[in-house]
């Protein structure tokens, strides 16, 4: 495992090299990248051109900031459908729905998994609800694992292994292995 003495953007290369050799040791077909503006996404389908991983660029939802409003370009998102990968907007399972609730009760049950995935790093969180929105877009395959790649704002600095499930299944979930994390998490 690589660790990385603080958590953000300028990890991002050394974490997507680090998840493309745990896909080709463990034979892995597919990775998961969440890239909110679409430069980490690039990047990841860039190193995986030629190498028979396919790969999902997973997005915030449309709405995350503002209503009818999404942060990646049209334009990133036709470059990353030509590069081969495939796109995934989708609701976060771990946000939407406890916002709301959390905004009438101050506290939701998606709060309480997600705070608790968080104690091994926000990077780790993500990767896991990317696996999940990726599962439940249909755009893994959820018997096979995945590489999940993440961060800790922008850019990337969290790979795992992860054995995917679709959101209503979190608990068969697996994080088979961690690739990379900042420590200070």
């Amino acid at each position: 495992m690589i660790t990385f003495a603080r958590a953000g953007r300028k990890n991002t290369d050394e974490t997507l090299k680090a998840a493309v050799l745990a896909a080709q040791e463990l034979r892995i077909r597919q990775m998961v990248v969440a890239s909110t503006y679409g430069d980490t996404g690039l990047k990841a389908a860039s190193m995986l051109e030629g190498l028979g991983i396919s790969v999902v660029v997973v997005t915030h939802n449309v709405g995350f900031k503002e209503p009818g409003t999404i942060e990646m370009t049209r334009e990133t998102r036709a470059r990353l459908q030509e590069m081969g990968a495939k796109v995934c907007t989708a609701t976060m399972p771990f946000r939407n729905i406890g916002t709301a609730i959390r905004q009438l009760q101050g506290y939701s049950q998606q709060d309480l998994i997600a705070n608790t995935l968080r104690i091994f790093g926000q990077g780790i969180k993500v990767c896991v609800e990317i696996a999940m929105m990726a599962s439940d877009a249909g755009l893994i395959t959820p018997e096979e694992d995945i590489v999940a790649v993440a961060g800790t704002g922008r850019g990337a600095d969290t790979a795992a292994v992860i054995a995917p499930m679709p959101s209503n299944r979190l608990f068969d979930l697996k994080v088979r292995r961690v690739v990379a994390k900042p420590e200070d998490w």
